[in-house]
């Protein structure tokens, strides 16, 4: 009676190879996600930036559109502050500045208002006030806009 001696199973040389092309497929597949993952936050970052600003330049483009004066800056300078008389009981003066990193609107005596979130911080608010005879309520707005991380 001959017996067959093999052993079914896998030699320490198989094992490691296995082990390193298991290792060698999950770190790729790892840093994959990774890399996805990031992107992701970094457009998100992005879309929020964009958002901020683009709500508070709307909010300050309607109220200068239907403004029926500008105070302040007057017709060809530059200030850090806008003012609008809108017409409306209560709300003249509106004064759009920058505070504590936002951009804030007061209307009247009202206490001012955050016109963007703690999500981001506002420098170098400029208003430009381009208004002529024929062109009155003509305002350049600029500002920077960073994200908080």
């Amino acid at each position: 009676m001959v017996r067959n001696l093999k052993q079914k199973g896998f030699t320490l040389i198989e094992l490691v190879l296995y082990i390193s092309l298991s290792a060698a497929v999950l770190l790729t597949t790892v840093m994959f996600l990774m890399s996805i993952l990031s992107a992701r936050v970094k457009n998100q970052t992005i879309e929020t930036v964009n958002q901020e600003g683009n709500r508070a330049t709307l909010i300050i483009t309607q109220t200068v559109r239907n403004a029926t004066a500008i105070n302040s800056p007057t017709s060809g300078n530059i200030s850090n502050t806008l003012s609008v008389n809108t017409g409306v009981a209560g709300k003249d003066p509106t004064i759009f500045t920058l505070s504590n990193g936002a951009i804030t609107m007061q209307e009247g005596s009202n206490p001012p208002v955050a016109l963007t979130s703690n999500l981001v911080i506002i420098s170098n608010l400029n208003f430009r006030n381009f208004s002529g005879s024929s062109t009155p309520g003509n305002v350049d707005v600029s500002f920077t806009t960073t994200h908080i991380h």
